[in-house]
């Protein structure tokens, strides 16, 4: 009812469970997926997996009951943009609904420190940053750190001196460098592969 409201979103498909979910992925053009964590047959971890691999171009929005939902991790490596809880008010889940059709990732501070807090309690790793990681430029590397820091655009620009648009095309850069579809990515990519340490975080 919320989102039908809303004359610049169209609702193409809905499922009951995480199979349906997969299967009306693949039937429709869908921006993107609202997916619940929590599902019968399939849950919804292993249903955005499926969906990511099977078309790039969606982008899935978690939906969580629980603030400190145990999944989170695995659901940001499994591909998700981003995190709601089910209780926002409407007018978020719009705004969080656009924000990650636009190509954006909608991480919370909460699930940001979250991230973090899990690779805290896991060893450095041995083997480095990946190959990909030495094309970025010293600037991509800094701009880079303070996104997996759960930093804004616009506190990037502000921390860095630089203008927003600058901020977005260096984002731009290390996405197509890292090969990874959108920040969240990135973060998951730059804590794993040891280029960011926990404890160092704002």
């Amino acid at each position: 009812m919320i989102l039908d409201a809303e004359p610049d979103i169209e609702i193409v498909a809905e499922a009951s469970d995480g199979l349906e979910a997969v299967e009306q992925a693949g039937l429709y053009t869908v921006d993107v997926a609202l997916m619940d964590i929590r599902m019968p047959n399939l849950d919804g971890i292993e249903a955005t997996r499926r969906i990511v691999e099977r078309s790039p171009s969606t982008h899935v929005l978690m939906l969580t009951t629980f603030d400190l939902d145990q999944y989170v991790y695995e659901a940001l490596r499994a591909g998700a943009s981003g995190f709601l809880l089910k209780d926002v008010p409407p007018e978020q889940l719009v705004g969080g609904i656009r924000v990650v059709a636009g190509g954006e990732a909608l991480l919370a501070p909460s699930i940001t420190r979250r991230v973090i807090e899990e690779f805290s309690r896991r060893p450095p790793p041995s083997e480095g940053p990946p190959a990909q990681v030495s094309e970025l430029t010293a600037r991509e590397l800094e701009v880079l750190r303070l996104v997996a820091r759960g930093k804004s655009n616009a506190e990037i620009a502000k921390e860095l001196f630089l203008g927003e648009t600058t901020v977005k095309t260096h984002v731009a850069r290390i996405l197509q460098k890292l090969h990874v579809r959108d920040r969240v990515q990135a973060v998951v990519l730059a804590y794993e592969s040891g280029l960011v340490q926990p404890g160092l975080t704002a």
